[in-house]
């Protein structure tokens, strides 16, 4: 037997009721599941982890106490892991760990919502550590992700060939914001005066640039993410970079990275050509030169 209908609302109650919904808590962790869905989907199929690694091997020389640790360790991977969902909408990618995308399955509105969400998430995990510098820290290197990931679209939006200089300020503010990040943290945290910024500066750039080399050259790179994903986004990677510019007037290049191409043969094409213009050995080679600097700077 069906129930009886209601009776509706009485208008009159907005006259009266208190409308301050979170002093009634009726936010709950299922409502917060939704926005977060992205998140831990990603987030349950985890990377190399290296950022956390980092962590680890500079609390060697920066002693920080076990419960800051664990604070900046797990602010870190939450900050990186919502930064991963946006790249791949921004990038139109695929797969990200062998696996689809989280836009792919949750949509890009939700998947946007979920990273800004899990961003203040962080920031609100970090005010466990009670540290004045803690929230300007933040503040300073989430500004600097943001001006790389902007000057790395800019760039790939426009068809704009970057100098190596260029580049490599794109890669100080995009790859070595969060590993400074967390090194600052630490280094806020810990009685030692040692300054780990540099050090930090110079393995951003080496992991870069090692991941721009991987990308057109790793076979389980293309397992995780795609064939030369690089050259389908139309990214100026650095072996790109050196490619363009070691010849301006050849536009071979230009114009493949302008189609953003899935043709694995006209991949193999600017892969060869690349070879050719000896943009391959040059990033081997600063790649040897710089993790000599980090031996230097250790």
């Amino acid at each position: 037997m069906a129930s009886p209908p209601q009776p509706p609302p009485d208008p009159n109650r907005y006259a009266t009721e208190d409308f301050f919904i979170n002093s009634k808590r009726t936010w709950s962790a299922e409502k917060d599941k939704v926005l977060t869905g992205p998140f831990d989907y990603l987030n349950g199929h985890p990377g190399k982890d290296f950022r956390s690694a980092l962590v680890k091997a500079f609390d060697a020389w920066l002693e920080v106490p076990s419960e800051s640790l664990e604070v900046i360790t797990k602010v870190v991977s939450m900050l990186h892991t919502a930064s991963l969902l946006v790249d791949d909408v921004e990038d139109s990618s695929q797969l990200r760990r062998g696996l689809p995308v989280a836009h792919s399955i949750f949509g890009i509105p939700q998947t946007i919502n979920s990273s800004n969400y899990i961003y203040f998430c962080a920031l609100q995990e970090l005010q466990k550590l009670k540290n004045p510098k803690a929230v300007s820290i933040f503040a300073e290197e989430l500004l600097n992700l943001h001006r790389g990931q902007g000057m790395d679209l800019f760039w790939r939006d426009t068809l704009t060939c970057p100098t190596e200089d260029d580049y490599l300020e794109m890669v100080g503010n995009k790859t070595g914001g969060l590993f400074r990040l967390g090194i600052k943290l630490m280094q806020a945290e810990s009685r030692s005066l040692v300054d780990c910024v540099p050090l930090v500066n110079v393995i951003g750039l080496i992991y870069q640039i090692a991941d721009d080399y991987k990308n057109l050259f790793s076979a389980q790179y293309t397992a995780n993410k795609g064939m030369c994903e690089d050259l389908t986004e139309g990214k100026f990677s650095f072996p790109v970079i050196h490619s363009i510019r070691s010849n301006p007037s050849n536009m071979q290049l230009l114009n493949i990275l302008r189609q953003k191409t899935s043709d694995e043969e006209v991949k193999r094409y600017a892969v060869a050509y690349m070879e050719s213009t000896g943009s391959f050995d040059y990033t081997r080679r600063v790649l040897a030169v710089a993790q000599v600097a980090e031996e230097i700077a250790r």
